[in-house]
């Protein structure tokens, strides 16, 4: 594989490829910048605009005095009061230097187990279906917790990047409430300047707010359980927004995964983006139908990854295929500070979606009006 992994914490460098990817399954490469030119009036452009807790934190198992890091992954809610209770994925010792998949297993934990991470403290109110996987109730009162996060916490990190990554190497441009566990790093093409291009050209731009979880846990069993539910919440503004959109033939062009999963949920009942909290569910892939994001702007992922499973519910199997051997062949740069693709959903995607539509339409009426 000649597939790279971006090494250094740049969000926009200056040399980041796309790789575009048409309904028709056409491929070509541009420069990252190339980005608007792709965009046409009438477009919608939706980003995620939360930003990255310092989701890392160690913290020593009492029962056994063993070190453990605890990796935040997951919450009830985007309520900044309601910070008591995580799912978390549980590391032995040692830090991102070491390879996810090969860091040390943790201590067993059990129920009512607790961990002292400085002078905060957290109690195992259960392990879930995965040993490594639980639920963590903090003591004390959101301000407590919030200092705890802000002093002792760091953004979660992989090896391929060598040096500690601070908080705003993976806040976005546009970042507003702190609810990722890690970066929604899709975003990084961004910038406020190509926000005032695109509205200059008929382009919308909005944003709604989805909590980004882990990317990888290192346990290949707990990774296909990946993504885990995620709250979100989307603005009444950025509702409309996608309904006006629709209503004049304009694309919806969705910028990362996030933004995919929060809109799908949204619309799932009847294909129409309603505005408010929910929490994404579902896991997209091949089988999904896809009933409002027409394009999808995304890091390049490797095809084990879940973000990688997403995109094969925007084109088929074949496609996906080439486009990676096209990133391969070219040395395209992968995880968050890598390189970009444009993946426009497929033709007979959307043909799939009305055909489902029609028949749907064609149950409610008589027969004879057929």
């Amino acid at each position: 594989m000649s597939l790279r992994a971006a090494n250094l914490a740049i969000q926009r460098p200056h040399d980041a490829r796309l790789l575009v990817v048409d309904q028709y399954g056409h491929i070509e490469h541009r420069p990252r910048t190339a980005l608007i030119d792709l965009l046409r009036e009438g477009d919608c452009v939706i980003a995620n605009d939360a930003a990255t807790l310092p989701a890392s934190l160690a913290a020593i198992h009492e029962r056994s005095g063993a070190p453990i890091e605890v990796r935040l992954a997951g919450r009830a809610s985007l309520d900044p009061h309601d910070v008591q209770r995580f799912t978390a994925v549980l590391f032995g010792a040692g830090d991102f230097h070491t390879p996810t998949e090969a860091r040390a297993a943790p201590p067993a934990v059990i129920e009512g187990d607790q961990l002292r991470l400085g002078s905060l403290r957290a109690t195992v109110l259960c392990v879930l279906d995965h040993p490594r996987l639980v639920e963590l109730r903090f003591e004390g009162n959101a301000t407590s917790i919030w200092r705890t996060l802000a002093e002792q916490g760091k953004p979660v990190q992989y090896a391929h990047v060598p040096q500690a990554l601070a908080l705003w190497d993976v806040w976005t441009t546009i970042a507003a409430q702190p609810v990722a566990f890690e970066s929604p790093s899709a975003g990084f093409v961004l910038d406020w300047q190509s926000v005032d291009a695109m509205r200059a050209r008929g382009i919308d731009f909005a944003t709604l707010t989805h909590a980004a979880g882990l990317s990888s846990t290192g346990d290949a069993a707990l990774d296909t359980r990946l993504p885990f539910d995620e709250p979100y919440r989307i603005p009444p503004s950025t509702a409309q927004m996608i309904a006006a959109t629709r209503a004049r033939g304009g694309r919806v062009v969705a910028i990362g995964t996030t933004v995919v999963r929060a809109l799908e949920h949204a619309a799932r009942s009847d294909g129409i983006v309603h505005a408010g909290d929910g929490m994404a569910t579902q896991q997209l892939g091949p089988g999904s139908i896809l009933r409002v994001v027409d394009v999808i702007v995304s890091g390049t992922h490797e095809p084990d990854t879940s973000h990688y499973a997403l995109l094969r519910a925007f084109t088929d199997t074949l496609t996906l295929q080439r486009a990676s051997d096209e990133l391969d062949a070219h040395r395209y740069r992968t995880h968050e500070f890598g390189d970009s693709v444009w993946i426009e959903r497929r033709a007979c995607a959307g043909r799939e979606r009305h055909a489902k539509a029609f028949n749907n339409w064609s149950l409610t009426l008589p027969t004879e009006a057929i």
